[in-house]
């Protein structure tokens, strides 16, 4: 793949904008809250559902296909009718979505429009999930301005905040008919991004750190479902690395229910362990994928009951850029 080049920055025609709306912003991103849990849509049998999904991208070919068709040509109607049957869905924010231009030295370098997230809103996104190494491409300051986006589309960001460890609490999805809480974690390391704890970062803490909050949490609420959402794994690799498989173990035994990961662009087999579902990598979402093994992926629906919960797995096909459904009959775990 071709290094992504960053686009030139005026002083004059970026930072103006921001100086006029950025008081608005902040008093939107103030007044938004969090919606833990709507009304269950459906057979209103008091069930909570929620959609996970890969890597969505706003930048390189997806930006072409945006200029070309526009957003909602990324939205095939099988996703947008999934997406509408679903209380909550979650993304993952594959870059900084922001005005600021102050690209990171680092290889592959990305920035979204801050006007797509109302689009990702508008068709049913209601979570992004900012702990990747790609929210960072522009900066600190560009990553707490995304934070600010995201709440002021009417999301919930994840996996970011002004502290680390603000960053690494798990998100609450919803409160009945059990709670659903959602923790997400970096665990790459950061081009040329310094590890400050105390400033507004990616949730990126120990992995010690995770399972003992994972613990704390189950152990404090028995009952409730417990996702653990991580960026990871070797780029383009069609099977998870031993190192993981230990962690990810390590985690259920902590208290997880599931695992729901990303980052290597590809679609891995999912395990059971303990009874509880591990997805590796679910690949890409909204992507421009560069091989053919990165069109294939995958997303989640996850439905809780009062006793009951319940994971399907959708197939996916992305092309050029648009997620799709699978009609084929190609098996998600290859062996």
């Amino acid at each position: 793949m071709e290094r992504q080049r960053a686009e030139s920055f005026s002083p004059i025609a970026h930072c103006l904008p921001l100086v006029v709306l950025a008081p608005l912003l902040f008093l939107l991103s103030c007044l938004t809250q969090p919606v833990f849990c709507q009304s269950p849509k459906g057979d209103g049998k008091g069930e909570f559902s929620v959609i996970f999904t890969g890597d969505v991208l706003l930048d390189r070919g997806v930006r072409a296909a945006i200029d070309s068709a526009g957003i909602d040509h990324l939205f095939a109607p099988q996703i947008d009718s999934l997406f509408q049957s679903s209380d909550a869905v979650v993304g993952n924010l594959e870059c900084p979505a922001t005005l600021i231009c102050r690209p990171m030295q680092k290889f592959y370098i990305f920035r979204g429009e801050p006007s797509w997230l109302h689009d990702l809103r508008r068709h049913g996104f209601t979570h992004l999930n900012m702990a990747n190494n790609h929210t960072v491409d522009q900066g600190r300051t560009a990553l707490a301005d995304t934070w600010r986006n995201v709440k002021a589309a009417g999301m919930t960001p994840v996996g970011a905040d002004s502290t680390m460890a603000a960053a690494s609490e798990p998100v609450l999805l919803c409160r009945q008919p059990r709670p659903v809480y959602l923790f997400a974690s970096l665990r790459l390391t950061l081009e040329n991004f310094a590890y400050l704890p105390h400033r507004f970062s990616p949730s990126q803490e120990p992995f010690d750190s995770l399972c003992n909050r994972v613990s704390r949490l189950r152990q404090s609420q028995p009952d409730a479902v417990i996702i653990v959402s991580l960026h990871w794994g070797k780029e383009h690799a069609l099977r998870p690395l031993p190192q993981q498989v230990m962690e990810a173990h390590r985690l259920i035994d902590a208290g997880a229910s599931a695992l729901i990961c990303h980052h290597t662009h590809t679609f891995q087999p999912v395990e059971h362990y303990k009874g509880c579902p591990i997805y590796y990598s679910l690949g890409n979402f909204i992507f421009d994928p560069q091989r053919d093994i990165n069109r294939r992926a995958a997303i989640v629906k996850l439905t809780v009951g009062a006793s009951t919960t319940d994971f399907q797995t959708f197939p996916i096909h992305i092309f050029p850029c648009t997620p799709q459904i699978a009609t084929d009959e190609t098996p998600l775990n290859p062996r």
